[in-house]
Order: structure tokens, then sequence, then C-alpha cells
């Protein structure tokens, strides 16, 4: 695929992920140095309804395996800028408390994945984060990965909003 016919492609998702990735919408993520892997399996179990979500999962049947793997791409190629965040002290602690349940996945405040199909977390949106983590609490939803929801399930709702604001703010890898 042409590097122009890519950002071309790319600017379509600029109205809900921001300019290269780096949305300034609170209840989206920012998908910009995210790694390839997670940015390609995402988008085909959306596109194959192995993962639901209602806008995702219409936008992406009119896409091709090819130009999946292209916009993975480019996204992955973007750098990583956390969403500037506050959080009270003692929500930001409270959630450092039980972050050590997604430090095994998703690396040590979030930041350094064990896999390269595991987003990073930190410096996303609060509550993107929350939403997501409320999603893998509701066994209604269709959703992969079991161990996530598992670990979500024994999040009692206080901690949701705590964990998620605590990987929110930060800021290394």
């Amino acid at each position: 695929m042409a590097s122009g016919s890519i950002e071309a492609l790319a600017n379509t998702c600029n109205n809900c992920h921001g300019l290269k990735g780096v949305s300034v919408g609170a209840s989206m993520p920012s998908i910009g140095g995210q790694s390839e892997s997670y940015l390609r399996m995402v988008m085909l179990e959306w596109k194959n309804g192995t993962r639901y979500s209602a806008t995702m999962g219409r936008l992406l049947k009119g896409y091709s395996d090819e130009q999946i793997a292209a916009l993975a791409k480019y996204f992955a190629a973007q750098p990583w800028v956390p969403a500037e965040q506050r959080a009270p002290d003692q929500v930001i602690f409270n959630g450092r408390l039980v972050s050590d349940r997604c430090t095994t996945c998703h690396g040590e405040r979030g930041g350094q994945p064990t896999d390269a199909e595991t987003p990073r977390l930190n410096g996303q949106w609060a509550m993107y984060l929350e939403m997501e983590l409320d999603k893998y609490r509701d066994e209604a939803v269709k959703l992969p990965h079991r161990k996530m929801r598992k670990n979500a399930q024994k999040l009692e709702p206080a901690e949701v909003s705590e964990v998620s604001h605590f990987m929110a703010v930060q800021k290394g890898q």
C-alpha cells in the first residue's frame, strides 16, 4: 500500500482517535504508539465479531486485512503521547495498591506490556480505561481474553476507577 494512501486511510481515524492516534477525547483511546501486533489483533477481532464494538465492528467490516495491517503499522510507528490528566493523591495511591493485577501483562505502571498483543495503559485516558474495565466486568459484553475478564471482575467498582486513574497519570515506560 502506497504511503500516501495509508495516510489518507489513517485520516479516517482522526475524528475519534486524534491526529496520528493521539486522542483528545477522554472516552476515546489513543492508538498512536501502541504495538502493531496489538492494533492489528483488536481491529481483526472487531471485524470478525469476536470483540464487540458497534462502531468499530461496522467500520472495520469495510476494510481488507491488508488495509488493517497497514493501519496497524502506521499507528504503531507514531509516538506514544500520554494524555495530560490529574487525579486526587488518595485515588492514585489506592489505584497503585490494586495495580499489581495489571502488571503481569501490562508491565510496571502499565507502560511495558509483556507481549506485543497487550496494550500499554500508562497515560491512556482514565475514562476510557474505566469504560473498558466495566465492559470486561459485564458478562453480557462479547470480549475475548478470559484472563482480562477474570481480573476485571475481581475489582470492586471503586477500584475500577482508582486503578484507571493510577494508570492514566503514569508517564514513563
